[in-house]
């Protein structure tokens, strides 16, 4: 059995982990835990932590039960299986310890990025090294020069 990645209909995750039960196909379905107040009342609901994405181990002939749902816009077969499970172990991890962890963009060097807090909001760049979890250096061009600034990673946000 071969695991991959489905891309889904926007909301359709537990439905599809409800089909992969039926089938019995060994699925992967992260979820978080999101406390909200509605009306005094606190209510904890668990959200997928990639929205529109579901990971599924199955064979070639059973990818037709899959297909048959209106839910899956594609599937997405993974350069490398063994990173893409232990990646996933990394999240079941991480998941375990806190369910309330949510999903960040992933800050790679030479991603165009803009500061949105701090001495340097508005100032925009690209990533120049984003070895530790928390600072990111950033190359900023001003007057055709490249500075590197120091800035916490929570102000910083890609640009498309």
């Amino acid at each position: 059995m071969s695991w991959h990645v489905l891309h889904l209909r926007s909301r359709s995750e537990k439905k599809v982990a409800e089909l992969c039960e039926v089938h019995g196909l060994e699925y992967y379905l992260p979820l978080r835990s999101e406390t909200k107040i509605y009306q005094r009342r606190k209510v904890t609901v668990e959200k997928p932590m990639f929205p529109g994405y579901f990971f599924v181990s199955f064979e070639p002939d059973e990818r037709v039960h899959l297909l048959q749902t209106n839910h899956i816009i594609s599937i997405l077969v993974p350069p490398s299986e063994e990173v893409l499970k232990c990646q996933l172990d990394q999240v079941r991890q991480a998941l375990d310890v806190d369910p309330s962890l949510g999903v960040v963009d992933a800050l790679r060097e030479g991603r165009r990025v803009r500061i949105r807090g701090g001495a340097f909001m508005g100032v925009e760049g690209v990533v120049e090294s984003a070895r530790n979890a928390t600072m990111v250096r950033l190359n900023v061009e001003l007057i055709g020069q490249a500075v590197a600034v120091d800035i916490d990673r929570d102000f910083v946000e890609i640009i498309d």
